[in-house]
């Protein structure tokens, strides 16, 4: 006891008591109307109707949820896909005939109407064996290229000429320059000159003995020409989270 005397006794610090959690908070619910969330929307809410018990108004003589619902049957109606079956052969009554069984060549000309010319196939010709029929490559056509065709129309034909040895188109006798010959004249001489430049070379560096100093030998901060002496910066002491800051109100 007397050691438990002797232990100073700290006041107690409400930053270190910790409040319950999320957990423990109650929210309203957000479903259904009663006690609903007033922040929140309220979707439309549906409810079955109960079963009418009064025979004489309503006789439940329904089958209950047992009708097949095709498959195709949509809510804007059934699908329009088109669907075909295969139906067997009806039974003959009577005998159609088809279309080889007309002939329309054979009805007279309606209304004195002209007739196109009708031509037949003869039968082949009977040869003798002691004729001398020649064969089809025994035939010999005029060719039908150049202008020496009787009885088919010829273009223009043309020959490429050889060149002349002397005295030809082909020979410059004249031995006319080429144009590589002429020398182009500057446009400066008869049109306005244009200012010209001319690319210097470059100047050597001076080739003397002395250092200089690199950017890493300058200290800026430590300046002292237009200030006491150089800032310096040191760490303080780390203050309690709980000590209240002093608030004095100044007067004006």
């Amino acid at each position: 006891s007397s050691k438990s005397q002797m232990e100073k006794k700290y006041p107690a610090i409400a930053g270190r008591e910790k409040g319950p959690g999320p957990g423990r908070y109650g929210l309203p619910p957000t479903i259904g109307f009663i006690g609903h969330d007033f922040t929140k929307p309220t979707s439309p809410a549906y409810s079955f109707h109960g079963r009418i018990s009064d025979n004489m108004y309503c006789v439940d003589s329904s089958p209950g949820p047992q009708y097949h619902v095709d498959a195709k049957i949509t809510r804007f109606g059934k699908d329009g896909t088109p669907a075909y079956s295969m139906l067997g052969r009806m039974k003959e009554l009577f005998q159609t005939p088809g279309p080889g069984a007309y002939s329309p060549e054979k009805a007279p000309p309606c209304n004195l109407q002209r007739r196109p010319p009708s031509y037949t196939m003869g039968s082949r010709t009977h040869y003798r064996s002691t004729d001398s029929v020649p064969a089809p490559n025994k035939y010999c056509l005029p060719p039908l290229m150049g202008p020496q065709v009787p009885n088919k129309p010829a273009s223009a034909s043309y020959t490429i000429s050889g060149s002349y040895s002397t005295g030809g188109p082909s020979v410059d006798l004249a031995k006319t320059p080429g144009p590589c010959r002429y020398n182009s004249t500057d446009p400066g001489t008869y049109l306005r000159r244009q200012p010209a430049f001319s690319m210097l070379g470059r100047h050597s560096l001076p080739r003397d003995a002395t250092k200089k100093p690199g950017p890493g030998t300058y200290n800026p901060e430590k300046v002292t020409v237009d200030k006491a002496r150089a800032p310096a910066f040191s760490l303080g002491i780390r203050h309690s989270e709980f000590v209240t800051p002093l608030v004095v109100n100044v007067s004006d």
